[in-house]
């Protein structure tokens, strides 16, 4: 298998999985529309290529001098899914008319990686496995792979999320399906509460 194609296994194999950021992106598909979940899906897009990139620069030796940054980013994430998870779970469920009021935006999105327990095992797990010695060259061949497949996973997920839409034509409907996703980001952050 070619260094390129084991990067794009990597990167679709921690891209696609569930996640904080492919459940909301399930929701603003669901709930505003793909043309409108499309910002998040950006946003998040670019907010892990930067985070990957200065990893790969030497960002998780900071990390590895100041563990109380990483203490602090830690409970930065718990905070944020709990603080999603209650938008979610409070929302009325009434769907927007106009498609993108109130749909996460590219900053949601970016911030959201920045946050995510996952993201930032994914770009450690990767720097470690295909950049060698912080080889610049490999660092920038492994982010432009990331990146497009990092934004067509993202994607997918709020593909999927505006099909679903078609059955949750009503608020009762919705709420439900909100829940759901609450639920879904409540259990993540408490698992990593007592990790």
């Amino acid at each position: 298998m070619s260094l390129m194609l084991s990067m794009a296994a990597f990167a679709l194999a921690a891209s696609i999985s569930p996640g904080p950021v492919n459940i909301i992106a399930l929701g603003a598909g669901a709930r505003h529309g793909l043309r409108a979940s499309l910002r998040h899906v950006g946003g998040a897009t670019l907010g892990f290529g930067v985070l990957l990139v200065l990893i790969g620069l030497g960002l998780h030796e900071l990390l590895r001098y100041w563990p109380a940054l990483t203490q602090v980013l830690h409970w930065a994430g718990v905070a944020f899914l709990l603080y999603l998870a209650w938008k979610l779970a409070s929302d009325g469920g009434e769907l927007a008319a106009a498609g993108n009021q109130n749909a996460p935006s590219m900053l949601a999105g970016a911030a959201l990686q920045w946050l995510n327990p996952k993201a930032w095992l994914a770009c450690v797990a990767g720097i470690g496995a295909y950049v060698d010695n912080g080889e610049s060259r490999l660092l920038w061949q492994f982010t432009g792979i990331y990146l497009v497949i990092c934004y067509l996973s993202i994607a997918t997920w709020a593909w999927a999320g505006s099909r679903i839409s078609q059955h949750l034509g009503n608020p009762r409907r919705m709420r439900l399906f909100n829940r759901s996703l609450a639920f879904i980001l409540l259990a993540s952050a408490l698992y990593l509460l007592l990790a």
